[in-house]
């Protein structure tokens, strides 16, 4: 599988935030991406760097109560959002254009206590970016690691990503129709 990578409508879409100066690109892509998920924007989530290879996805924790538990760290919910955007993301950069990404199977550890700001990095091989572009659809293992200011990684977790084909309706189903 030698396939030449095709960038698709994700990946071109975010081409255009190069044009940008770069210290404005990292705040141009959050607010692109937050307004095509909108539930990214309502936790904050910062897109720090998408390539087809490798996403990075940070939370801050600067006293924001809607992301914070009851001890003032990063709620649990909030830690799976990130990982999930992360894995999500890097594999919405290489999915083709005429498949769809489905988020399929996940599992959470909780090791440590959280300090301080987080961070996602989600990664696909080569071998994994070349199978979704060869296959209108399969599922693959995403790579993600989770860390927090201090480094410290206080959840792991797995992600299971699918794709399969976009069902697109040919005809417009008639009003009132069964």
């Amino acid at each position: 599988m030698s396939a030449v990578h095709q960038p698709n409508r994700l990946e071109r879409q975010l081409a255009r935030i190069d044009d940008a100066p770069a210290f404005a690109r990292t705040w141009f892509r959050s607010v692109v991406l937050r307004r095509a998920v909108p539930f990214t924007g309502t936790a904050g989530l910062d897109f720090l760097h998408m390539s087809p290879e490798r996403v990075e996805i940070g939370l801050r924790n600067e006293k924001k109560k809607k992301v914070q538990n009851h001890i003032g760290g990063i709620h649990a919910s909030a830690m799976n959002l990130l990982a999930e955007t992360a894995t999500g993301m890097v594999v919405g950069m290489n999915v083709r254009d005429d498949c769809i990404p489905l988020a399929k199977e996940l599992t959470m550890a909780f090791k440590k206590r959280a300090t301080g700001a987080m961070r996602a990095v989600a990664t696909l091989t080569s071998e994994q970016r070349q199978l979704m572009q060869a296959s209108d659809k399969g599922e693959v293992h995403v790579a993600v690691t989770v860390t927090d200011e201090a480094g410290v990684e206080p959840v792991e977790c797995a992600f299971v990503w699918a794709w399969v084909p976009a069902v697109r309706r040919l005809t417009p189903s008639p009003a009132g129709g069964r």
